[in-house]
């Protein structure tokens, strides 16, 4: 996950790089435009078409200040969303570890827990942990009766069902029809 994360983050970069050289290139033609549109209108006088060129320079210069803010808003939107995210999965993991003391589970059970949230099966789980399988299915039981479930799915959809914001008056497991305001 984190090598995953560190390659988002450099392609980002990559990204941006390559932008910002794009808008430097375009900042250097529309000084080139606008210089000679400026040398043209000194040397032959304000003419239709030199008047055309100037306001096309010119224009293209405002293309370029207007990218440039945008993309500046762009990126910092795209580090608060980063910000955003990486508070979401401290507050989930948090969550969980909360859930897992009120069910009183052991260090072994909230470890066993997790991956099952995680997706494992037993024998993946047994595997990981370098248990026996039925030692593995045993702490599952024990999980699924504290956390009042009767399975893996069951177990992963409690904290689903923390993590939706249901209408008031809505109920989880039942389906949630919103009609768009008009």
């Amino acid at each position: 996950m984190a090598k995953h994360l560190k390659d988002l983050m450099l392609r980002r970069d990559r990204q941006a790089l390559l932008v910002a050289a794009t808008v430097v290139v375009q900042a250097i033609a529309a000084v080139f435009f606008v210089a000679d549109a400026m040398e043209d209108a000194i040397d032959q006088g304000v003419t239709t078409h030199i008047a055309i060129e100037g306001l096309i320079a010119f224009a293209l210069v405002a293309g370029v200040v207007l990218g440039a803010w945008h993309i500046r808003v762009l990126l910092a939107e795209a580090q608060q969303r980063e910000q955003a995210l990486g508070i979401a999965r401290g507050a989930l993991g948090e969550h969980v570890s909360e859930r897992f003391r009120d069910w009183g589970l052991t260090a072994a059970e909230s470890e066993v827990a997790l991956f099952a949230l995680k997706g494992c099966d037993a024998a993946e789980i047994a595997r990981l942990r370098g248990a026996a399988p039925g030692t593995v299915r045993a702490q599952l039981s024990q999980v699924y009766a504290k956390a009042g479930v009767a399975s893996q799915a069951a177990l992963v959809s409690l904290f689903v069902e923390d993590l939706l914001d249901w209408p008031s008056g809505a109920k989880p497991g039942k389906a949630v029809l919103q009609t768009p305001r008009r």
